[in-house]
């Protein structure tokens, strides 16, 4: 990321943040004569203990001189959570991180990686690089979700398949919901990675194509591992409820294990086990 895109980034991020705080949250009226959603520049401001100027400077996206101290003020003041303050840091301060070649072939995983996945035989789990190509899944996930065999190795990235592909469209009850967990872990990656220039070119891309991508992107949610409750209605299998868990994988290959655990006290296992028999002895 040049120093351009980096500023930008600050700049709409702190934007959006600031958009999302209620004055009445802070014991701020909510007045009538407010322009935009939240607070104003002046109000964070005060609230960090920074001049407006230099709060103004900093969300417009110049090229300032920063310190921690500072950026912890502006954190507590905009609310924020440990993932984004991490970001806000990476950003800010231009934090890189060491870039290495990207592995995108499934024979490519460890043998260990490979048994995990194998071994999660009713956990539909799915495993992507930095870049949040897919690189690996389970049965499991290709009866859930799609055959991602099917699916051409350069077109195998999770962001661009939950836009683009009706199975996950579909799929998804809270398809919103669903979008918004993945585009977090993203941009934790975007902000990890500066010099990677790929996620410039790739969020451009996927800006100008898909609106429901923009809009989304523009919200500026940031999580490393979000936990939520998914409900999907598959098509052959009907109503079915899962917890996503995203682990991160320890190595140099920065990769993560999106693993969907059926809730207990449900059916939905039994109708994967069910799914499953069904696919295979259909083949």
């Amino acid at each position: 990321m040049n120093d351009k895109n980096r500023l930008e980034a600050l700049s709409t991020f702190l934007k959006s943040k600031r958009a999302q705080i209620k004055p009445e949250s802070i014991g701020l009226p909510a007045g009538t004569r407010r322009r935009t959603p939240g607070l104003r520049r002046e109000e964070v401001a005060q609230l960090a203990g920074v001049s407006t100027t230099w709060y103004t400077w900093l969300e417009q996206g110049r090229d300032i001189k920063v310190s921690a101290s500072v950026l912890d003020c502006i954190a507590s003041a905009l609310q924020l959570s440990i993932d984004e303050t991490d970001y806000l840091y990476n950003l800010a301060l231009e934090v890189k991180s060491e870039i290495t070649p990207l592995k995108k072939e499934l024979s490519e995983l460890s043998p260990a990686l490979k048994r995990i996945l194998a071994e999660l035989t009713y956990c539909p789990t799915i495993i992507t690089d930095r870049h949040c190509h897919i690189v690996g899944w389970n049965s499991a996930a290709a009866h859930v979700f799609l055959d991602f065999e099917q699916v051409p190795i350069s077109e195998r990235n999770l962001i661009r398949l939950v836009f683009t592909r009706k199975e996950f469209k579909a799929l998804a009850v809270n398809w919103e919901h669903f979008a918004k967990g993945f585009l977090a872990i993203f941009r934790t990656y975007y902000g990890h990675y500066l010099g990677d220039e790929w996620y410039n070119d790739f969020i451009e891309e996927m800006s100008q194509s898909y609106p429901a991508f923009r809009d989304l992107w523009q919200e500026s949610q940031v999580s490393k591992a979000p936990e939520m409750t998914i409900e999907f209605r598959h098509a052959k299998a009907g109503k079915m409820l899962f917890n996503l868990t995203s682990l991160q994988v320890q190595g140099d290959m920065d990769l993560r294990c999106s693993i969907y655990t059926p809730i207990e006290d449900t059916d939905t296992e039994d109708k994967l086990k069910r799914l499953m028999r069904k696919v295979s002895a259909e083949k």
